[in-house]
């Protein structure tokens, strides 16, 4: 069988029309856009952001903030196409299997192994940093000690080197047992979460802004250099190659939208909910994210996300530059873990419906689609991948998988928009509830500004990623290609 057979469209309609024998329908457009901001506010904006100033950009974080957002807006217009046209679990794996066949579909479901699996593991990573924060300044207890909250790869400003990260452990496996028991429950706690989260986001704006010191900003682009941080890793700092680089670090922020399309086959009326769950939760972020940028560098100089304030770095340039809101300094530990929690949450579901697709599609061993007889949710794949998410969680550094998770990200976005051009030209009579506008340009100005992105994250991603992939390929051809249903 040729390596690039592709799904028909045919059979993927009928997988979706048989919600009744598999995944429940139980999400509205609403439930889908909470969903999407539950998903998208989260690490990247309370930790990846200050890391971005300190290493990529300084103030113009704002700007890599802007070129991200552009990236994803085009990036989501494709999204929202394919989902509404093709409304089946598996997001940018499905969408690559019916139109560039199934080598290039396996590809990409491992690959988003690297933006969902990963990426809940740096969210977990992120978690862990603020319940310290959450123990010290709010429950006035002691810190867990630093070798039991870090990799083995880290050490210490003072010298003190990880072991372990229990804390982002812990948290992996509550929310993977959660998922377990359903995804509507899931989704209800999800809402709360995100009304809270984003009340504070606005809460930070609004108070901060009265805070910024217009020095902080100058100079708003600064002269390019490189920065090399105290773990000893060099970054391109300041200039063209500095906001790229942060574009490609805070895109991190906007990962999560995509998540929405994974829950295609549990959502009620699909065709019209998941282009407003798509488009929708990201405008919304979008405008929250460069606001709360604005402040968060105005708040603070650059050195002090290099130094003090790198861990917990908003609850810290809270406490730090803006006296008598120390109660606000509070409110957002506890609003921040909750808001974590909802990111992990969103990503877990992702990855466990795409090896559910992958499963059902024969690439990846039954047990990945086997569901639970009363919850009517993937709950071995839930749990094999609590055990792949714990280990990255437990034992690579935060900043090593928030930049796998972007690249990652990226190179499935540069793949969506290629299937939407290619869906155009082989399918020109499917009907299409949503239709990205200005087809080809926008999906080529999408597959462009990803493209340039993660030319910013550097060289060494790269090689992380080709090697990820690399094992992808093993696992391919000894196993999935042997069993892919396509080929029996």
């Amino acid at each position: 069988m040729s390596l690039f057979a592709k799904k028909s469209l045919e059979s993927l309609l009928a997988e979706a029309d048989e919600s009744g024998k598999g995944l429940k329908r139980t999400l509205s457009a609403g439930a889908l856009v909470a969903l999407g901001i539950g998903a998208i506010i989260g690490a990247g904006l309370f930790v990846r952001t200050a890391a971005a100033a300190a290493q990529n950009a300084g103030p113009s974080v704002t700007i890599g903030f802007i070129v991200a957002a552009i990236g994803c807006a085009l990036a989501g217009l494709c999204y929202a196409e394919l989902s509404s046209s093709i409304p089946i679990s598996g997001s940018a794996y499905t969408y690559t299997y019916a139109t560039m066949g199934e080598l290039l579909a396996w590809v990409i479901g491992w690959d988003l192994i690297l933006e969902y699996a990963v990426g809940a593991a740096t969210v977990g990573i992120a978690w862990s940093e603020y319940l310290n924060n959450l123990l010290v300044n709010v429950l006035h207890m002691n810190p867990i000690p630093y070798e039991w909250c870090h990799s083995p790869f880290e050490h210490s400003v003072d010298g003190v080197h990880g072991i372990i990260n229990i804390p982002a452990l812990a948290i992996v496996g509550l929310l993977s047992l959660l998922l377990i028991k359903g995804t509507q429950e899931s989704a209800f706690v999800n809402g709360l979460i995100v009304i809270t989260k984003v009340s504070i986001v606005i809460l930070i704006i609004v108070f901060g802004w009265h805070f910024i010191n217009p020095a902080n900003h100058e100079p708003y682009i600064p002269a390019a250099t490189t920065y090399t941080d105290h773990q000893g890793i060099n970054h391109s700092y300041g200039g063209i190659m500095g906001i790229l680089g942060a574009a490609g670090v805070v895109f991190f922020a906007f990962i999560g939208f995509d998540a929405v399309s994974t829950a295609a086959q549990e959502t009620k009326n699909p065709k019209t909910a998941m282009p407003i769950g798509i488009l929708g939760s990201l405008a919304i972020c979008t405008v929250l994210y460069i606001l709360f940028a604005h402040v968060l560098t105005g708040l603070a100089p650059v050195d002090f996300f290099r130094t003090n304030g790198k861990e917990a770095s908003v609850v810290a340039a809270i406490n730090t530059y803006m006296p008598g809101y120390g109660w606000l300094g509070k409110l957002v530990t506890v609003a921040i873990l909750a808001g974590f929690s909802s990111v992990i949450l969103v990503m877990l579901l992702g990855q466990s419906r795409v090896f559910y697709s992958m499963s059902k599609d024969g690439l990846l061993p039954p047990a990945f689609s086997a569901l639970h007889p009363k919850f009517k949710t993937p709950y071995k794949a839930n749990l094999i991948i609590l055990a792949i998410v714990g280990v990255f969680a437990a034992f690579v550094p935060g900043d090593i998988v928030g930049e796998m998770t972007s690249i990652g990200t990226l190179f499935a976005f540069i793949l969506v928009c290629a299937a939407v051009i290619i869906l155009r030209k082989t399918e020109p009579n499917l009907p299409r509830q949503f239709k990205t506008p200005f087809v080809p340009v926008v999906p080529i100005l999408g597959i462009i500004v990803c493209a340039a992105m993660i030319f910013g994250l550097g060289w060494t991603n790269w090689l992380r990623l080709f090697g990820w992939l690399a094992i992808g390929f093993i696992i391919y051809f000894m196993y999935s290609k042997k069993n892919s249903k396509l080929n029996k």
